[in-house]
């Protein structure tokens, strides 16, 4: 498992998943449902909106990503020696 993502699982509800570490996250409401991978080897974090009826995820811009969420992934990534800066690249 790369170091980064084993590191990243050390923290809150972070888990492996192959080549990337994966979280979900639920905010206020049923439509804030998300999950966010952070792949290793890309160096490259993806938001996906997880819809409340069961319907299959899909990925979304980042920009329609609540600011708290991506505080916190970047702080997660921080803690776990990854540049924050990964957060905002584009795919």
């Amino acid at each position: 498992m790369d170091d980064a993502i084993a590191a990243l699982t050390t923290r809150e509800s972070w888990r492996a998943e192959g080549g990337a570490a994966r979280v979900h996250y639920a905010g206020a409401t049923d439509d804030d449902r998300y999950a966010v991978e952070y792949y290793a080897d890309a160096e490259r974090v993806l938001y996906w909106r997880v819809p409340s009826d069961g319907a299959t995820a899909e990925p979304v811009p980042r920009a329609t990503v609540p600011d708290p969420l991506r505080r916190r992934v970047r702080r997660d990534l921080e803690a776990a020696n990854v540049d924050p800066a990964v957060e905002k690249r584009s795919v």
